[in-house]
């Protein structure tokens, strides 16, 4: 087997089975999709640093959300479109290491981060007068390099106990990217403690998370309903829907593909979820932030009239 194990230096990428024209079609979708991720969260983050008015806790930790959601995308994306305009599909072992290290960190990090930015929502509606004195700077810096500091913690543990494992063949990893579960069915020792490990981190790392985001977001709206004034009622109700929708489909889909028992039937049903979650959840925090916050839409326009102006 060490001897098998040392032969096998790269994987081979499956991705999906499809024809040579859908290939060169689907290469220029998503590619306009990608560039379309990049401008769409590089905006924000310009925004939010060049505008005084957007240098608030709630600002902070949205552009620190798109900071992951190009980090993620960059992470695969380029690798899918490699493989969809050429015919070799293979990556070598280190590099699908990096990439399963990078995929976990980030997802991991976008986490938490939603949940600080629940925590943010819930003391800004529930305790407003004393908002700036909870959410200084100090703690904003510290919730932040808390949620990298562990998202890169966890996914560091599974990928060094995917390290220890051999690999004597095959090489086919069923997917479009070295995605952890595809690559330990290829493994040719016990793999039992990496799926316990798998699971505990899915369970603390989204159902955690998610249970205290969802306590936060009753007493936002036990808040929001005791609140007199329409104007204010409106406003607070905007900002936390606009945070329930991102936080509704990333941890929707990453439950789905991480915490229902995998089988052979749902493979092919699980790459097509990571593909639209891939694609599409790094468009929707722009889209959604940006098109339902006055804020942000008021930025936008504040930096076009200094552009005619000038």
């Amino acid at each position: 087997m060490e001897g098998n194990q040392s032969q096998i230096t790269e994987f081979i990428l499956v991705g999906f089975q499809l024809s040579e024209d859908l290939k060169l079609l689907l290469f220029g979708i998503f590619s306009l999709l990608y560039t379309f991720n990049l401008l769409a969260n590089g905006m924000i983050l310009g925004l939010i640093w060049f505008d005084p008015r957007l240098h608030s806790p709630m600002y902070f930790f949205l552009s620190h959300l798109g900071l992951i959601d190009i980090f993620y995308a960059s992470s695969n994306l380029p690798n899918l479109l490699a493989n969809l305009a050429k015919h070799k599909k293979t990556i070598s072992f280190v590099p699908c290491n990096l990439q399963m290290l990078l995929i976990l960190s980030f997802g991991s990090v976008e986490c938490l981060i939603l949940l600080a930015m629940s925590y943010d929502r819930y003391v800004a509606i529930c305790h407003p007068l004393q908002y700036m004195v909870i959410m200084n700077w100090r703690v904003c810096s510290i919730l932040a390099i808390a949620c990298w500091a562990c998202g890169f913690a966890l996914a560091l543990v599974q990928v060094i106990l995917l390290l220890r494992l051999p690999f004597c063949g095959p090489q086919k990893v069923n997917h479009f990217f070295c995605e952890i579960r595809s690559v330990l069915k290829l493994a040719c020792g016990d793999i039992w403690m990496n799926e316990m490990f798998l699971f505990a981190d899915a369970a603390l790392i989204l159902v955690g998370p998610l249970s205290l985001i969802l306590v936060s977001y009753m007493r936002i709206l036990w808040a929001i309903l005791k609140i007199q004034s329409k104007e204010g009622c409106k406003k607070a109700f905007s900002t936390c829907s606009s945070h329930l929708c991102v936080v509704g489909f990333y941890f929707g889909l990453v439950m789905i593909v991480y915490m229902v028992p995998d089988n052979s039937q749902r493979e092919e049903h699980l790459k097509i979820l990571f593909l639209f979650y891939t694609l599409f959840n790094p468009l929707l925090n722009p889209l959604v932030y940006s098109v339902r916050n006055a804020q942000v839409k008021a930025a936008f326009h504040r930096v076009l009239q200094k552009k005619r102006t000038v």
